[in-house]
């Protein structure tokens, strides 16, 4: 059922008890209210899943910027022993860049790579934390998107396509099948890193789709949301007397106009006012033990990327459906803090641990099996150097690595493969779009079937051109 169905019914039960008579579209209008609300926590398009799903929530781990592949997951002898050589033309005709040349020389990695696990995977010695992990995660080695700037790339991998105004994958997905949380969002973004990623908001917006499933910004400290805290000289009593009077009004406004971002208000400052509460009690770390702290290497009076995976960690086992975390400065050009070497080690050293922590801690609790946890950037890096100071790449749009682990995915599996130079993909291509019509279909949610009847056209995440299913990341 479209959001547009949800609203044709509500109007529908309004208009009747608009005409039942003076003062009863009001109380129709409360009481439907309040019904819906008990049921569940934001409203569902779709009412139900088009098949069970394997997992009920998303941690999206989002490396912005463009982590380099080559230092972390995809070895490549061949271009060790052709470094300092120039590319094959074969390689690069009618290729862009964001900054190479054509004539750039292949460069090799630094990093020494080795076989983990019972499932042999090899991973560099960049992240020996998640090699700890390697059997519960799927490395994706064979993905491709298309567009190699950093702004429009985020944009794509977010909301699948590079055009500013579309819904996020988190805004589709809460959506789709609501959250499970009462009293804090659906969709939960949290940010850790010199700055925000390029993009900014519109990479968790809700586009065309009502603003009620827009992600909502978590600040770290005891105040997480601007302006929720009351002023001073206003107690619970009367916020909840304000409250209740201004969403009367706005329940008479919508009986008139039917205008679903009424609703939404309505819904907005019922949650921000249960938030005052839920909100500084999910930040508070104080009931976390010490072995749980240490495991993610956090300094719970600081914030980190640590802090906000373990954060992610809560905010799912409070039901909220999609808690995607962005850590920036992975792009790796050569210049003095974006080189593959001392500003490669610090990334992977703000994120390594708490990476492989996340995956571990929702594996001893239970969660992983209906957790999806899914780590990447918007694109990968060159085989070719980039010449500037230090050792750096330029960006690189036809293969790259992303990882995934639980929420129905195969653990302990690489799938795909590029080629001996690392530059295209030889085996099991993954488009942007395949992966989001993935990651749907483990929500239990068919990416063709799930749509928003916009300015005369249906949309979807995954839009207009043919998307696959990733069958070999399914367990």
């Amino acid at each position: 059922m479209s959001f547009d169905d949800l609203m044709l019914r509500d109007q529908t039960r309004r208009h009747f008890f608009e005409t039942c008579g003076i003062g009863a579209g009001a109380i129709g209008l409360a009481t439907l209210m309040q019904s819906e609300k008990q049921a569940q926590a934001s409203p569902s398009a779709l009412g139900k899943t088009h098949h069970p799903p394997k997992a009920k929530n998303v941690i999206y781990l989002f490396m912005a910027g463009g982590p380099s592949q080559l230092e972390m997951f995809d070895f490549k002898p061949k271009l060790q022993e052709l470094e300092g050589n120039v590319i094959p033309e074969s390689y690069v005709k009618g290729k862009q860049f964001a900054f190479l040349k054509k004539d750039a020389k292949l460069l090799g990695t630094r990093r020494k790579f080795k076989k983990y696990g019972k499932s042999g995977i090899q991973i560099s010695d960049a992240l020996p934390h998640l090699a700890t992990v390697v059997d519960d995660i799927t490395i994706l080695k064979s993905m491709k998107t298309d567009v190699f700037n950093h702004g429009p790339a985020k944009l794509f991998m977010n909301t699948g396509t590079q055009q500013f105004g579309r819904p996020s994958m988190g805004s589709w997905i809460t959506y789709g099948i609501g959250s499970e949380s009462q009293n804090l969002p659906g969709f939960v973004v949290l940010q850790s890193g010199p700055r925000g990623p390029r993009g900014g908001a519109p990479l968790w917006g809700s586009g065309f789709l009502p603003t009620t499933y827009q992600g909502v910004p978590f600040l770290n400290g005891a105040d997480p949301i601007l302006n929720l805290s009351s002023p001073k000289g206003i107690d619970s009593k009367r916020q909840s007397d304000f409250i209740t009077t201004v969403n009367q009004l706005n329940g008479l406004r919508l009986e008139k106009t039917r205008d679903p971002e009424i609703s939404t208000r309505i819904s907005a400052y019922e949650m921000a006012y249960r938030m005052q509460s839920s909100a500084p009690e999910l930040m508070d770390l104080s009931g976390e033990t010490k072995q749980t702290l240490d495991l993610y290497g956090v300094d719970p009076a600081k914030p980190s990327f640590g802090r906000n995976c373990l954060l992610a960690r809560r905010l799912i086992e409070k039901g909220s459906r999609f808690v995607q975390l962005y850590h920036t400065d992975w792009d790796h050009h050569g210049n003095k803090g974006t080189d593959l070497a001392d500003a490669l080690d610090a990334r992977c050293l703000e994120t390594d641990q708490a990476c492989a922590a996340l995956v571990k801690d929702l594996k001893q609790r239970g969660l992983l099996d209906d957790t999806l946890v899914i780590w990447g950037g918007e694109f990968g890096r060159t085989p070719q150097g980039e010449p500037r100071d230090l050792i750096g790449r330029d960006h690189h749009i036809d293969a790259f690595s992303m990882w995934v682990a639980g929420g129905g995915s195969k653990p302990g599996v690489t799938i795909g493969e590029t080629d001996e130079l690392g530059y295209y993909t030889v085996e099991d291509t993954i488009h942007v779009r395949d992966f989001h019509a993935t990651v749907l279909h483990l929500l239990g949610i068919d990416h063709r079937e799930l749509s928003y009847f916009y300015q005369g056209l249906d949309f979807r995440l995954t839009g207009v051109e043919e998307a696959h299913l990733v069958t070999k990341m399914l367990a």
